[in-house]
């Protein structure tokens, strides 16, 4: 295993596969991908845009798992070295004192970032049926705890930057539409107390 460097942060024992000789592209594939396959928890017939940090001495993950059902959910998981996971079959059941964010209807395209003593998920969420970005915290990836959407519908692919800029949360998004959105503008948004989001 190698070290890789992330900011001023050393991440060891990040699985690094060398390219392959001949390979001029800049960005290649593992060679025993997929690392997770698309039924690795009874519930699940595809699980993708995986989110993983650094977490102890090993690392864990949110994952995005469409199930049988075609209902997308969010599912948390851990692994030792990255590449073998043990992931809950049981869907994130996020904890609120929101009234209209107690009834979870879908969940998809988590990301995960540490930011000063906690990790931050954001998610596309679904509220009233239309998608936003959902915005919640960890300690342990056991118990999340979820705050105020980010922002009104129509929003998707919500990621935030792993530091504050300048005393400030800053989140990138995509604003979009209900359907397969025709435009791909990205937007960053910043907000001091990661309720309120502005200066978009």
């Amino acid at each position: 295993m190698k070290t890789k460097v992330l900011g001023e942060r050393s991440l060891p024992n990040i699985p690094w596969e060398d390219r392959p000789e001949g390979s001029i592209d800049t960005v290649w594939r593992y060679s025993k991908n997929p690392v997770i396959k698309r039924d690795h928890i009874p519930c699940s017939n595809s699980i993708f845009n995986s989110a993983v940090v650094p977490y102890k001495d090993g690392y864990a993950g949110v994952f995005r798992a469409d199930h049988k059902s075609r209902v997308m959910n969010i599912h948390a998981g851990f692994s030792k070295d990255a590449l073998n996971w043990d992931i809950n079959p049981e869907i994130i059941k996020f904890k609120t004192n929101i009234p209209e964010m107690e009834y979870f209807q879908y969940g998809y395209d988590p990301r995960v970032c540490f930011i000063e003593d906690r990790y931050y998920v954001t998610w596309c969420n679904a509220y009233a049926g239309m998608p936003t970005i959902g915005v919640a915290y960890t300690y342990d990836f056991k118990e999340f705890v979820q705050l105020e959407n980010a922002y009104l519908p129509f929003n998707r692919n919500g990621v935030m930057f792993p530091r504050k800029i300048n005393g400030e949360y800053v989140m990138m998004s995509r604003p979009s539409d209900n359907g397969h959105t025709p435009f791909g503008d990205m937007f960053i948004s910043r907000s001091l107390d990661m309720t309120y989001w502005g200066r978009h």
